[in-house]
């Protein structure tokens, strides 16, 4: 894809290098922490442990040992059958964005309860605040759709006190709108995340499970319907149109409020979809647009970032709202507690 002058590509091939879970998982440390854990650990044809990946519950069980042990949360669960992000991705999605936020600000990140980030569709996992709060200290506001899912954010929340002022909730009760009519008066946030659902209907999503259990070796006989090992619930894995309409939507609202946000950032996850992002863009004309690639193992995806504030505006913005925010420097992790894995 040939990119026009004013979007740059980052070249950032793996995981981040702040990414704590660069060199793997240390199971004796997260079997310690989430005992349930033990009993999903298999060996792998190497000798080395590892989960059955294809099991929900064993998935989920490694999310909660990964939490508490790197994060410092405590109690994190989610209803059946929603939506168990794997960490280490959600987490690059962070470290990326805060080189994005260190790029205009000496290389240095911001970090604090200054960095106010809106998460559109945190779901009931919560993830990206979780680890966005424990890594930097930003606060957030997520929002959703689905009342349950915020009503267990609120659940999580209420059990790690430390959380209670950095990450608050807000439901969008209208489908289709992703801004409109979301932000209350003055409200301003330095960045917007968002991972779009990118399947366009249920039987695209069954499609993709059954490709997905294939591959991993579970599709047989035996195992007639599978399951996204990932979980999900409609709203989560799929919108009218796939993600390409959903981005569509979410990049034509953003233009309404483009002063009152720093960046908007997406990940796309399609690489097909990128030339739609770039002509959504192009009739907006937003001030500068960014690609960051991204992947994990064999998945690849990637992060669009943009923003209608010029170079000066952007400079004005880090001035007037970044003044009491405590630089973190971009080689270094946040304030989560210390690991082995850490870099």
């Amino acid at each position: 894809m040939t990119l026009p002058a004013k979007i740059s590509a980052i070249n950032k091939p793996g995981l981040h290098p702040r990414n704590r879970h660069l060199t793997g998982y240390d199971f004796t440390r997260l079997t310690e922490a989430v005992p349930d854990l033990a009993r999903y650990l298999v060996t792998t044809p190497a000798g080395t442990p590892s989960i059955d990946f294809s099991k929900p519950a064993a998935v989920k069980a490694l999310n909660c040992a990964l939490l508490e042990v790197d994060y410092g949360v405590t109690g994190w669960d989610i209803p059946a059958n929603y939506l168990c992000p794997p960490i280490p991705g959600r987490a690059d999605v962070l470290h990326c964005l805060a080189d994005l936020l260190a790029e205009g600000n000496g290389g240095q990140i911001p970090r604090g309860d200054c960095i106010q980030a809106l998460d559109i569709g945190i779901g009931a996992n919560a993830i990206y605040p979780l680890i966005g709060h424990a890594e930097y200290g930003w606060h957030f506001l997520g929002v959703d759709t689905d009342p349950k899912a915020l009503e267990n954010v609120k659940r999580i929340v209420a059990a790690n006190p430390a959380l209670a002022n950095a990450i608050a909730v807000r439901h969008q009760p209208v489908a289709d709108n992703v801004f409109t009519g979301l932000l209350k008066s003055a409200e301003k946030f330095d960045l917007t995340l968002c991972n779009p659902p990118f399947h366009a209907s249920a039987a695209e999503a069954m499609a993709a499970s059954q490709r997905k259990w294939k591959n991993l070796g579970k599709a047989h006989k035996g195992n007639p319907t599978p399951r996204n090992n990932f979980g999900g619930q409609s709203n989560e894995l799929w919108y009218p149109g796939g993600e390409w309409a959903f981005l569509e939507r979410l990049i034509e609202q953003s233009a309404p409020i483009g002063k009152r946000c720093l960046w908007f950032t997406s990940l796309v996850s399609k690489a097909d979809n990128l030339r739609y992002v770039e002509a959504a863009l192009g009739k907006l004309k937003p001030c500068d647009v960014r690609i960051i690639p991204m992947s994990q193992g064999q998945k690849q995806s990637r992060l669009v970032a943009w923003t209608f504030l010029s170079k000066a505006e952007r400079a004005s913005w880090r001035k007037g709202r970044w003044s009491e925010a405590e630089p973190v420097p971009a080689g270094q992790a946040g304030n989560a507690k210390p690991s082995p894995l850490s870099t």
